[in-house]
């Protein structure tokens, strides 16, 4: 737990620094700009709808969360979606933002070093503009980690969790991507965050899930992986839907100016990617188990949004088909390798979706770019070299990501814990982390389950 010395002492310095700059260079009144840009108004709007449509996000990302995890979980899965957007904004805006998008002379290569609390120069109409939209992305991929480790992880230390992906871990590689560092430089890229977003916030959650260990009744004694179902599969798939809707913001909305026609092209990638995800993986379950699963089905919408994020305005509506396709068929598989191969428990599959569906968006980009768009061509138009700076940003997504995800929670374990009690976790989250249920009026039982 943070001690309440600690905390009072963090606020009197966020308090100090509201007030050591005295002197606004930026353009805060947002007049010079108008008079500089009079269409700015038009992506503005534009730029900050497409935001609203991200944060919409989190009420999909809750629902689905919790619907794929059991009824006495539920309120602690809302809380910490609740937590997740509310400690990333606040860290995205302390520190977060000035580290992705700051420069920093003779280390710019590496991160960024400028606009702390959105001061000074940054007290700026555009660049606050900016902070909104790659704010409400930061909070997204911090999101992602909750579901890995539903189920039996500390809130308390969940929390800064949530505060070192939003703060550190996330704006260093965004800012390698995104905001001039060493990989853009190589020529790198990812047009909504394939990487940036959900293959990094997937490999942290890998390593939660792994540091924290299996949930009770996940294994038999054999081995052999338990199904536990969720509780409300009328909560997950309007969940899906909720997402699905909301990455139009994520997509569409990277044009960063509102009168960029291949908006349209992005919308449809988006939908066709989507669309071809869920029907694969609904056609594979059903093949396997003679039944086609309807959270597995939204998985692979899910995992086909995720895998199009990257290349959603370079590639055509058939590569992007394709790229749905394959997410589909990699979000199965995935799920399949992490519950009976690494015995690595991951509640609601979100490694599957968002960490391997993330690296697959980045390479796809690397293949299937034709070249129509900003004259970005990939393996399949004659470009090696550009799917070859591809593939090393997918590793090194994964070795910054899953390495200081590993680290991070490791030090916690080994300090303040992260691991509810036993008595906890069977009793679940609700009661133990809240005080309440999240249907107190109803009865919850459950199953009988075979344990060590």
């Amino acid at each position: 737990m943070i001690k309440r010395s600690q905390l009072t002492m963090l606020m009197v310095l966020i308090f100090l620094a509201m007030f050591v700059s005295p002197v606004w260079a930026g353009d805060p009144s947002g007049e010079a700009t108008l008079a500089e840009y009079p269409d700015a108004p038009l992506d503005f709007i534009w730029v900050l709808m497409c935001g609203f449509l991200v944060m919409f996000m989190q009420p999909g990302f809750a629902m689905l969360e919790s619907g794929f995890t059991r009824v006495k979980n539920a309120a602690n899965i809302m809380m910490k979606n609740l937590m997740d957007f509310s400690i990333g904004a606040l860290s995205y805006w302390a520190i977060g933002f000035a580290i992705m998008y700051g420069t920093m002379e003779g280390l710019n290569w590496l991160m960024g070093w400028s606009g702390f609390f959105l001061m000074g120069d940054a007290y700026d109409v555009v660049t606050i503009q900016s902070w909104f939209f790659q704010m409400v992305f930061a909070a997204t991929a911090a999101t992602i980690v909750s579901g890995c480790v539903a189920e039996r992880c500390k809130f308390s230390t969940y929390i800064l969790v949530s505060i070192v992906t939003t703060a550190l871990i996330y704006p260093i590689y965004g800012h390698w991507i995104w905001g001039g560092g060493w990989l853009s430089g190589m020529g790198a890229l990812d047009f909504a965050g394939s990487g940036v977003v959900h293959a990094l916030g997937g490999w942290i959650g890998l390593a939660g899930a792994l540091v924290l260990g299996p949930r009770f009744g996940k294994y038999r004694k054999d081995g052999t992986p338990n199904a536990i179902s969720g509780h409300s599969i009328t909560m997950a798939t309007p969940g899906v839907f909720i997402l699905w809707f909301g990455w139009f913001g994520f997509n569409c909305g990277s044009t960063l100016i509102g009168t960029d026609l291949r908006t349209s092209i992005i919308a449809t990638n988006t939908t066709l990617a989507a669309a071809a995800g869920l029907v694969m993986a609904m056609i594979i379950t059903w093949k396997w188990h003679g039944k086609p699963d309807v959270g597995m089905a939204g998985n692979g919408a899910i995992a086909g949004l995720v895998g199009i994020t990257a290349p959603c305005a370079w590639v055509t509506p058939l590569s992007s088909v394709v790229i749905g396709a394959v997410a589909g068929v990699l979000v199965v598989a995935g799920v399949w390798f992490f519950d009976w191969v690494l015995h690595i428990d991951d509640p609601v599959g979100a490694v599957s979706v968002h960490g391997i569906n993330g690296a697959w968006g980045l390479l796809a980009l690397g293949i299937f770019a034709d070249g129509t768009y900003g004259g970005v061509t990939g393996l399949l138009y004659g470009d090696s070299g550009f799917f070859a700076v591809q593939a090393l940003s997918v590793a090194v997504n994964f070795v910054w990501a899953f390495g200081l995800g590993f680290i991070v929670f490791w030090v916690l374990k080994k300090t303040l814990g992260i691991r509810v009690s036993p008595e906890e976790e069977l009793e679940g989250l609700d009661i133990g982390e809240h005080g309440m249920s999240a249907y107190p009026n109803y009865v919850m039982t459950e199953a009988f389950v075979e344990v060590d």
